[in-house]
């Protein structure tokens, strides 16, 4: 059984359905890709899965239907998300934001014991953790972000374009983490448009076209694949 499991997953806005029942799973221990263009539907289904917007169909984390719950509830159950443009507090320091992202924390052991590991993850964020955040670079704010979405402890971690806005370099040192994450037991599912990068690190990928699953497959093999290569990479490999 997969740790996340999506069955026909529908969501409109007023006339316009953005979502038109999708279907698909995320392993436990793994990074999967959600690729697509703009207005595909991507962010969409991240925020259905995480109930900020209302959907139809079915969302199971383990054998837990989750779809149509209030968003605290999905994140006190182990879902939690870094959402596109990184929405950090921006009047507070670094180490405020990774406290508000423990707010379902019972026990003041496992809020250290998770803050000391976004520290080793994102060494920046401990040197920087008296900082205001919003003085933060594009890049640091980015790895508060998800080291605030990490606080909580999640089974599943969402990301909403982590690459969006930052410099190759950045973007690279961010994904690299991505990895240890996962290799660390945190399952990933990440929307992305940067479609090679992603890639690389994925484990599976899905694409999006329109509200709807135009391929998906190992991202091995969806690398490789000529449709998507000239749609999405730019006929680069």
């Amino acid at each position: 059984m997969a740790l996340l499991e999506v069955r026909n997953l529908q969501v409109s806005y007023g006339p316009i359905q953005a979502v038109k029942g999708i279907d698909l799973d995320v392993e436990k221990g793994t990074i999967v890709a959600l690729l697509g263009a703009n207005g595909a539907g991507k962010t969409t289904t991240l925020r259905a899965i995480t109930g900020m917007v209302k959907g139809y169909g079915s969302v199971r984390l383990g054998e837990t239907e989750i779809l149509g719950q209030r968003g605290y509830k999905t994140a006190r159950m182990g879902v939690n998300m870094s959402p596109e443009g990184r929405l950090i507090f921006s009047a507070l320091t670094v180490e405020e934001n990774l406290k508000a992202g423990a707010y379902c924390l019972k026990s003041t052991k496992q809020y250290q014991k998770n803050l000391e590991r976004v520290q080793e993850l994102f060494p920046i964020l401990k040197e920087r953790r008296r900082q205001q955040a919003g003085t933060l670079s594009g890049g640091e704010q980015q790895m508060l972000a998800i080291g605030r979405a990490l606080m909580a402890d999640p089974k599943i971690l969402l990301l909403d374009e982590p690459s969006l806005g930052l410099a190759p370099l950045i973007t690279q040192d961010i994904f690299r983490t991505l990895q240890t994450i996962r290799a660390e037991g945190t399952t990933i599912l990440m929307v992305e448009q940067n479609a090679l990068a992603t890639l690389k690190i994925a484990d599976y990928g899905y694409v999006l076209e329109l509200g709807k699953i135009s391929m998906h497959g190992p991202a091995s093999r969806l690398i490789q694949d000529d449709r998507l290569i000239e749609a999405y990479l730019g006929n680069k490999k």
